[in-house]
């Protein structure tokens, strides 16, 4: 049993109170993630975000195939950190840590992903090829959404997506 981990970071020159505005807003989602995937929230975004929350969601990341996505809010900090976890959906296991830290002249953002691909050791074989590279292409596009959301013109490369 494989588990993966994927690691982004992203720095933006808002404020932390700020980030936590928008990023704690399960609506805010659907912002943030490529058109093509067809996100669309079923039920659960009605709310400020709380433990015990859940949502759900039809992604479409491969092809037309639309994928039930039901995802859990277990623990909240505010303006600290939020963890998700899928209930039910694409993978055998999703456990998504989203971290906020203030640092000089903006905010770090930081996402923790334990996951496991489901269908065992074909799962695998495929996660190099289609799944990684596919959560690679959704952060990337999260890095430069947030970007223009946040009016950051230009700036150095400050974001890292590191699979382990």
């Amino acid at each position: 049993m494989k588990i993966y981990t994927l690691k982004a970071k992203q720095n933006l020159p808002i404020s932390i109170e700020k980030a936590w505005e928008f990023l704690s807003n399960p609506k805010n989602l659907k912002t943030i993630t490529p058109d093509y995937m067809g996100f669309t929230i079923l039920s659960g975004a009605d709310r400020k975000m709380y433990p015990g929350q859940i949502i759900q969601y039809i992604v479409t990341p491969i092809g037309n195939i639309k994928n039930k996505w039901v995802t859990e809010i277990t623990h909240v900090r505010d303006g600290e950190y939020f963890v998700d976890e899928q209930r039910f959906g694409p993978y055998a296991l999703w456990h998504h840590k989203h971290f906020l830290k203030e640092i000089p002249g903006g905010v770090e953002m930081e996402d923790i992903i334990n996951y496991k691909v489901p269908f065992g050791l074909l799962g695998q074989l495929v996660h190099p090829f289609i799944v990684q590279p596919k959560l690679k292409e959704v952060f990337e596009y999260r890095e430069k959404k947030l970007k223009e959301l946040f009016g950051v013109l230009h700036t150095k490369n400050n974001h890292q997506i590191i699979f382990e």
